[in-house]
């Protein structure tokens, strides 16, 4: 079966199965930006997601990514509009012609010409219904090259009039839904680090640990995702809704019990210590019991859970996506206290 070679999109992580394509293998390459037209031998796709992440999460050193706490994951190849008739047209021509002048590829080009133009389903490359509907074409995430599902979306380009649902039976074929499975992807946590009291190097046997977050560090982000030319949009939003601190060890007691603080009104997480506050108990911290004198450093886990959700065309209340979850590791070191005899 041939392979509908997908043209990729913007240098954001999205690829198509190519115009560099191997008509009997349908593998995936790597592929430039849509541009509306052709270059370097290329034809790009017109069409393309609409990014707004301007209420995401800090980029680069200063986020993360979002960990799903189940097995699942946004998907990792989809089926999206790409072309107008005469587009479409343009690259089909290239594809025929590539095919008879390979000897392995002369018996599949006529009828793969009679698909698109002869009638069997379509004619003309549906030119007739220029400016009603789309080509779609199959689409991957190119950061996950290693992950064989890419693969999992090689069907042949197909017709979509706009307005209509793609067919039941193209997986992942982009609606509103997955639109917001993809943006899922694209959300940026914040990476700040808990701050502790005493710090990680200075901790002391049955000493209580004070743990906070400042204020505003967690707060919601999202990252929307549209496809204007077919009135398609979704926007997936992260909450974050608690912090779980794991000591890194049995020898600890952890405040709360369970070692899950809530996320105050404000942001924070935790109260902050001050003078003299070094007996009570913090409403969100722990105290190590054994020094890491025998052990090595003790590895400090604190884990926020970000609530998912999304809202987009048709679905105005939002809709569960899977829990996710943020890491940030500290090695700790817990000395025994010193007693003084005079």
């Amino acid at each position: 079966m041939l392979s509908g070679p997908a043209a990729a999109q913007e240098d954001d992580g999205l690829g198509g199965h190519g115009d560099n394509f191997d008509p009997g293998e349908g593998n995936p390459s790597g592929g430039s930006g849509p541009s509306g037209g052709s270059g370097n031998g290329n034809i790009y796709a017109q069409v393309e997601i609409v990014w707004d992440e301007t209420r995401n999460g800090p980029g680069g050193d200063g986020g993360g990514s979002v960990a799903p706490v189940s097995d699942w994951e946004p998907p990792p190849c989809w089926y999206g509009p790409a072309y107008s008739p005469d587009k479409f047209e343009e690259l089909a021509r290239r594809v025929w012609f590539t095919m008879v002048h390979d000897p392995d590829g002369q018996d599949i080009a006529s009828d793969f010409m009679d698909k698109y133009s002869g009638g069997k389903p379509y004619d003309n490359f549906n030119q007739d219904k220029s400016g009603e509907g789309y080509w779609w074409d199959d689409f991957y995430d190119k950061s996950r090259t290693d992950d064989p599902a890419i693969f999992d979306c090689m069907e042949p380009w197909f017709w979509v009039d706009t307005g209509d649902s793609p067919p039941v039976e193209y997986e992942n074929a982009v609606t509103p839904e997955v639109l917001a499975e993809l943006a899922y992807d694209r959300l940026s946590l914040p990476r700040d680090e808990a701050t502790l009291r005493p710090a990680a190097a200075s901790q002391k046997v049955n000493l209580p640990t004070w743990v906070w977050l400042g204020e505003g560090t967690f707060r919601p982000v999202s990252v929307s995702a549209s496809i204007p030319e077919i009135g398609i949009e979704a926007t997936t939003t992260a909450r974050p809704v608690g912090l779980h601190i794991d000591p890194g060890t049995d020898d600890a007691e952890s405040y709360p019990e369970d070692g899950s603080c809530r996320i105050n009104d404000d942001g924070s997480i935790g109260t902050p210590y001050a003078a003299g506050r070094s007996e009570e108990t913090p409403p969100c911290g722990l105290t190590y019991l054994r020094s890491t004198e025998s052990t090595g450093p003790y590895e400090l886990t604190a884990t926020v859970t970000w609530e998912i959700s999304w809202t987009g065309t048709g679905r105005p209340d939002p809709e569960r996506l899977p829990d996710g979850v943020f890491d940030a590791t500290t090695e700790v070191e817990v000395a025994e206290i010193q007693a003084v005899v005079r």
